[in-house]
């Protein structure tokens, strides 16, 4: 998943967290030459003994390199860092958490200036980053030739993955999968409710539920096939009728375990609209089509 035997690469990285640490260490230990920036100047010291070259301002950071890896706290923080430092030239690339709007716009703005420019969305956490094997990527969207000029030495903390010029589609991959995960957890904290008051382990459910999840995530694929084609009856097994009428089971369930259904309840109001509408052939994929909505 990690790529250390691209050239050397002289890169600049602007903030020094959990996960900017963590990226400056794949970086030094795979022989780049790093000059780093953090606003909290103590944070850089570790790194300095590593051998990276510590910049006292942001500007100075960004006149270090043509390549410019920014990992802050959110956009504001980038804006703040980098007003007082000249971007031409530069090809920048922003692995701070935002939104897709917000990328799209700090495209411009990083256009304006006279950059080119790369969003990334960290699919890791902080222990993966740097580690062969892990799993650890990232999304990236933006300038394609910005990409493709630095692909190796983006790849060196974690997998990169591009998906598209439009520089919103890496937040929005990260946030759509972010959410998946969400909805996994909230399934998850149901179920293990279900059990505290019972003489039954968590840890014998846990193995129970991983096993039962991963044969479940085959929908996904169900799920967009329907999406693709439109027709939301093909290849359903479980229709959204049998799955509606099913539901009681699982309230009554949570009731008599003295445990709420709020987090089930949302989804299974949804179903029961779709159904009301006169799909009850079909999967629960018509649920998708309820959440549209028109931004404020």
């Amino acid at each position: 998943m990690t790529e250390n035997t691209v050239e050397p690469t002289s890169l600049t990285l602007l903030g020094l967290g959990a996960m900017g640490a963590a990226f400056a260490r794949a970086w030094l230990a795979a022989g780049h030459s790093l000059t780093v920036w953090n606003r909290t100047a103590s944070r850089a010291e570790p790194l300095a003994a590593d051998g990276a070259a510590v910049a006292a301002t942001a500007a100075g950071a960004v006149a270090a390199n043509r390549l410019v890896v920014v990992c802050l706290l959110d956009d504001d923080s980038v804006e703040e860092a980098l007003a007082g430092a000249d971007l031409t030239g530069r090809d920048l690339v922003n692995l701070t958490t935002s939104t897709p709007g917000q990328a799209r716009a700090r495209a411009e703005w990083a256009r304006g200036r006279g950059a080119r420019f790369l969003d990334g969305g960290i699919m890791a956490v902080p222990p993966m980053v740097g580690v062969p094997g892990s799993g650890a990527y990232c999304f990236y969207s933006g300038s394609r030739d910005l990409f493709d000029d630095h692909r190796g030495v983006l790849a060196v903390p974690a997998g990169a993955r591009y998906v598209g010029e439009d520089a919103g589609f890496a937040a929005l991959h990260d946030v759509a999968l972010l959410s998946a995960m969400y909805g996994m957890f909230a399934g998850i904290s149901h179920a293990f409710a279900l059990i505290r008051e019972e003489d039954i382990a968590p840890k014998d459910l846990a193995s129970l539920i991983a096993e039962w999840l991963n044969a479940m995530t085959g929908s996904v694929h169900l799920t967009a096939e329907q999406l693709q084609s439109g027709d939301y009856t093909k290849g359903v097994v479980s229709n959204l009728a049998m799955q509606v009428a099913g539901k009681t089971t699982l309230l009554r369930t949570a009731e008599e375990q003295g445990v709420s259904p709020e987090l089930l309840t949302p989804f299974f109001a949804l179903m029961e609209r779709r159904l009301a509408g006169g799909h009850g052939a079909e999967d629960t994929t018509g649920v998708i089509d309820l959440l549209a909505c028109t931004p404020a």
